[in-house]
């Protein structure tokens, strides 16, 4: 996938998981939140799903690629929110 095409599903599914989540965050913050979300979302995708790696899962600007990239910056983001909680609490 050319970089053009990573900034652009990185984009859309890391505002997509701000929202859902409720994180506000820069641009910046949230192009890298969802590519990092793709990143993950697609090694995800590549063990659960039988005959699938995470080069077919995110090949470019698709519905499939932006709804793996979704999910996984949902899981990056729930894990960051979780791990933000656990760090604050006093004992």
């Amino acid at each position: 996938m050319s970089i053009i095409a990573w900034l652009i599903v990185g984009g859309i599914a890391g505002w997509v998981a701000n929202m859902v989540l409720g994180t506000p965050n820069g641009l910046i913050r949230t192009v890298i939140f969802g590519i990092v979300g793709a990143i993950v979302g697609g090694a995800i995708g590549g063990l659960l799903l039988p005959g699938a790696d995470s080069a077919t899962l995110i090949s470019g600007i698709n519905v499939t690629s932006i709804v793996v990239a979704i999910i996984g910056a949902l899981i990056v983001g729930g894990i960051g929110a979780w791990w933000s909680k656990r760090g604050s609490t006093a004992v």
